[in-house]
């Protein structure tokens, strides 16, 4: 059950990160876009927790190799909370790709056996770009 609930709040934290960023774009929603996007790092991050256990999750954010990573995520989140929500996001950004690195060449493996996105991935243009965020150093 914990697990039915950890993905679904990371589900809800992705939307509230992707609704948040198209948000900023409108200056009058901006404050609205803060809200969701500080809600969508909590969801996400709780949700990861119930997932993969909270002393899992803590070791994960805490790796000693993690550390910058996790510094500007939840750095990024502060920036955000304090009210600038452009270099925050920045920041969050930069530390989600720092963090989760090591999935993308999973999730990139996953996606080209998917009927239509595969089809899609393996585009000429798009199939350089797949194949770049594919690779992987330290693959077992």
């Amino acid at each position: 059950m914990a697990e039915l609930i950890g993905m679904g709040l990371t589900g809800f934290g992705v939307f509230f990160l992707f609704f948040g960023m198209n948000l900023f774009f409108d200056k009058a929603l901006l404050a609205t876009g803060n809200v969701l996007l500080t809600n969508g790092n909590v969801l996400f991050v709780g949700g990861l927790a119930f997932v993969i256990d909270l002393e899992r999750t803590f070791r994960f954010f805490f790796q000693k190799h993690k550390m910058k990573a996790t510094g500007f995520f939840l750095g990024g989140v502060f920036v955000v909370l304090i009210g600038w929500p452009l270099r925050g996001m920045i920041f969050e950004i930069n530390g989600f790709f720092l963090l989760f690195k090591d999935f993308f060449p999973v999730v990139t493996g996953f996606n080209i056996r998917v009927p239509v996105l595969g089809s899609l991935l393996n585009l000429p243009g798009i199939r350089s770009f797949v194949d770049k965020v594919g690779e992987s150093n330290n693959m077992v």
